[in-house]
């Protein structure tokens, strides 16, 4: 019976150096792009969150001094409110000039109270839209990318 003859693939003969070292040089450049294109994504990734995180602490800041000055303003009017009813009760000549003032200053202050507090929901509502903002708009701008690939 013949036999057919073949090389042994770890034998020395076998072995081209030359094929070695253009198959490494391939490896390593492939490799070399790969982790340059992985390095530029994760640069604009980075880049791209910071940008993100400096948006949502500007508006968060923004909205902290709007909210601010609006409480600052329903305290103003609240006093101002109360010195001036206080003026009022020193003026008072009867029981019942006492009952009627005291009967309108808490309807006023309760009316007042219940339009600053929507004043306030409505601002902290925008304030809150306006800090997510950002950051939603980076969640849509990521998902549509995976989208895509």
């Amino acid at each position: 019976m013949a036999t057919k003859k073949t090389d042994d693939v770890f034998s020395l003969s076998s072995f081209d150096p030359a094929k070695f070292t253009d198959s490494f040089r391939d490896f390593a450049e492939k490799g070399a792009a790969q982790s340059k294109e992985a390095y530029a994504k994760m640069k604009t990734a980075a880049e791209e969150a910071t940008k993100t995180v400096e948006a949502t602490l500007e508006s968060a800041q923004t909205g902290t001094v709007e909210l601010g000055l609006k409480a600052i303003d329903a305290l103003r009017t609240n006093a101002e409110n109360s010195l001036s009813h206080m003026e009022a009760l020193l003026g008072v000549k009867s029981l019942s000039e006492l009952v009627e003032l005291q009967t309108s200053f808490i309807r006023k202050q309760a009316e007042l109270a219940v339009e600053q507090a929507k004043t306030m929901q409505e601002a902290t509502k925008k304030v809150a839209e306006n800090v997510a903002k950002p950051g939603k708009e980076a969640a849509e701008k990521a998902m549509s990318s995976f989208k895509k690939a």
